[in-house]
């Protein structure tokens, strides 16, 4: 489950494998994320062209590996699809890559900087979905789990943005693990109907839940105390990587800015909400985000 990404289906491996050059594999990369309706868009359309292909080409590579770990395809067959994209991904740094995607990847690759571990890591993030439904994990294997499939896209996002400074790794950092936290809260249900449960063994004994059944875990009346815990985490994580983004060139950080602004605004209206009524629908309406987008655009 990946902090950038929605679960609607965008067609984009059979889309890419019908273009025809590179301009169309790259055309059908910006129309295929336009449809997703993702809260990623509108901060990507703050940036030049160039570097705007660029993520969406790693939001696409990130798309891709979720899906298979998602897919309802069995363990062995997971294992593979994951085992063809670290193949890709060192065809890719050899300069060969072999499919659609990787030959969108290669000029951002090379212009960027990005590093060949961070695509590794967001890999081996989605193999943490794939080999074992993920149930009440500890504080220390959730925030590994963080870093690989969020904090780590944030690591080659701010490459493709223009800041590759320790300052802006530490945006990365943080709000990664604040994105992936607020999606953990707001996706309680649907992780729950997967199997799955993220909120930490940790804050469940310390409010008295001894179960990692979700849900079981999610009809305790303790759930609220736990909920609020994570969302303080989630908050401090928002907080350092604001301060951390003062320390960095404002306009390339525009993005990041934006996706903060976002989150920030899902997780208040979670918390505004509350965690007694986890089927009703929290989400930021399309017209807040775009005045996001031109808030942080024009600042």
């Amino acid at each position: 489950m990946l902090a950038w990404t929605s679960h609607g289906d965008c067609g984009l491996s059979a889309a890419l494998a019908a273009a025809r050059d590179g301009a169309d594999e790259r055309a059908q990369i910006r129309a295929r994320v336009e449809a997703a309706g993702t809260s990623f868009y509108w901060a990507m359309r703050l940036l030049p062209e160039h570097r705007r292909d660029a993520m969406f080409a790693i939001y696409a590579f990130c798309r891709e590996v979720d899906d298979i770990a998602d897919s309802a395809d069995a363990l062995e067959d997971k294992c593979r699809g994951l085992d063809h994209w670290r193949d890709e991904i060192a065809a890719l740094y050899a300069g060969r890559p072999t499919t659609a995607l990787g030959r969108v990847l290669l000029e951002p690759v090379g212009a960027f900087n990005l590093r060949r571990e961070d695509f590794l890591a967001v890999i081996d993030g989605m193999e943490m979905d794939a080999v074992t439904d993920i149930r009440a994990p500890s504080l220390a294997e959730l925030d590994l789990y963080c870093d690989r499939v969020a904090s780590a896209v944030g690591r080659l996002s701010v490459r493709a943005f223009g800041v590759a400074t320790g300052e802006a790794d530490r945006v990365a950092h943080s709000l990664g693990r604040a994105l992936q936290l607020t999606n953990i809260l707001r996706d309680l249900v649907e992780d729950a109907g997967r199997g799955r449960l993220y909120l930490p063994s940790e804050l469940l004994r310390a409010h008295g839940i001894d179960s990692s059944d979700p849900a079981e875990v999610l009809r305790h009346p303790a759930l609220p105390l736990v909920c609020d815990a994570l969302a303080a985490i989630a908050e401090g994580h928002f907080a350092d990587a604001r301060q951390a983004m003062m320390q960095c060139p404002r306009r390339p950080m525009r993005p990041a800015a934006t996706m903060e602004a976002v989150y920030r605004a899902i997780l208040r209206r979670l918390r505004q909400r509350g965690w007694q009524k986890l089927a009703e629908p929290v989400s930021v309406p399309k017209p807040v985000k775009l005045w996001l987008a031109l808030r942080h655009g024009l600042v």
